[in-house]
């Protein structure tokens, strides 16, 4: 019932969002944000998503071969580009990595692992996210304080994560299937063990994270100041790493909710006004949504050039000869018939 339920909770969610901020400011921060898209905007978004995607597929790459899936850097930055592109125009954001994951799953043979190489690689991205929030928002820890203050009441946010440990201990205590989640749990410690922490692989994981993260940032930068933002970079950096952790929760409909929701509370927090940070956060969406495109173009090439499989002729099958069937007819001998006595 949950699996059926879940998707269509999140995507409300997202909806529930914007409709928030469409009743609390008004329809003038998303369309100023529409209308402050410029030509110089859409080729920063072009480059910049170019190099973004690159380092992105590259770590996919490191951690698929120490997964020991062969995954070429071409192939990964085309199939990072059509999950991007799935991800933008569709509910949840997270679509296209499900179909890279079973895609490269199938291509190499194995889908459980091509599945984890994935997850494995988003999560590299998004720790290195956390970690630079952690340490941009330790110079000003007042301003998630009332973020956070603004979302939900302290002691409510207390009782509501004492409920989620209580429940989930309820639920690993009484679940039946506790040996399976430890072989998995097993398995997942195994390949993060492999994919993020070897001496291999962490060294690249964490360079190609932190420039990947760097280009979100940069983006993030051209929205602002497209949307009329003249505040310094040290004054934008914090906002930006929040509506950045923003973005990954699953909760949006094609990247949008979360991510305004949270920029117009940092921004309202910051004193740059909570329009000013709708408007940033509808900038960069489109800006987002405009990097992505070439990964339409290689979903358009995919289907056009997909493989089929090649039809062999059939060749006739010999019948063998028939040999002539002689039908001999024995004579029936004639009897004679005997008159019957009176």
């Amino acid at each position: 019932m949950m699996r059926v339920v879940w998707p269509w909770l999140k995507i409300l969610a997202g909806v529930a969002i914007i409709g928030i901020l469409l009743w609390r400011l008004g329809t003038g921060a998303f369309v100023d944000g529409l209308s402050e898209i410029n030509p110089w905007g859409v080729a920063a978004a072009l480059g910049i998503g170019f190099l973004t995607t690159l380092f992105s597929a590259w770590r996919w790459c490191v951690v698929a071969d120490q997964l020991g899936l062969k995954l070429s850097l071409r192939t990964a930055v085309a199939d990072y580009y059509r999950a991007l592109f799935i991800n933008a125009v569709l509910p949840g954001g997270v679509l296209g990595d499900v179909h890279r994951a079973v895609q490269n799953g199938h291509d190499t043979g194995d889908v459980g692992r091509g599945v984890r190489a994935v997850v494995l690689e988003r999560t590299g991205g998004q720790l290195a996210i956390l970690a630079v929030g952690v340490g941009v928002l330790l110079t000003d820890p007042t301003l998630i304080a009332k973020v956070i203050g603004d979302i939900v009441p302290a002691p409510a946010a207390i009782v509501f994560g004492a409920l989620l440990v209580i429940a989930a201990a309820v639920v690993l205590a009484t679940s039946s299937r506790r040996p399976r989640w430890r072989q998995a749990v097993a398995k997942t410690m195994l390949d993060v063990r492999r994919s993020l922490l070897s001496r291999r692989s962490w060294p690249a994981v964490v360079l190609l994270s932190a420039a990947t993260l760097a280009g979100h940032l940069s983006l993030f930068v051209v929205a602002a100041r497209a949307a009329g933002s003249t505040a310094s970079i040290g004054q934008l950096l914090p906002l930006l790493v929040l509506a950045l952790i923003a973005m990954g929760l699953p909760i949006n409909v094609g990247g949008w909710g979360p991510r305004e929701g949270v920029a117009a509370l940092a921004f309202a927090a910051a004193g740059l006004g909570a329009t000013q940070g709708v408007t940033t956060a509808v900038v960069y969406g489109v800006l987002t949504l405009i990097s992505s495109l070439p990964g339409a173009a290689v979903l358009v090439l995919r289907r056009v050039h997909r493989p089929t499989a090649p039809v062999e002729p059939v060749t006739p099958v010999e019948q063998p000869a028939l040999e002539p069937v002689v039908i001999i007819a024995e004579p029936i001998a004639r009897r004679k018939v005997q008159p019957q006595a009176a």
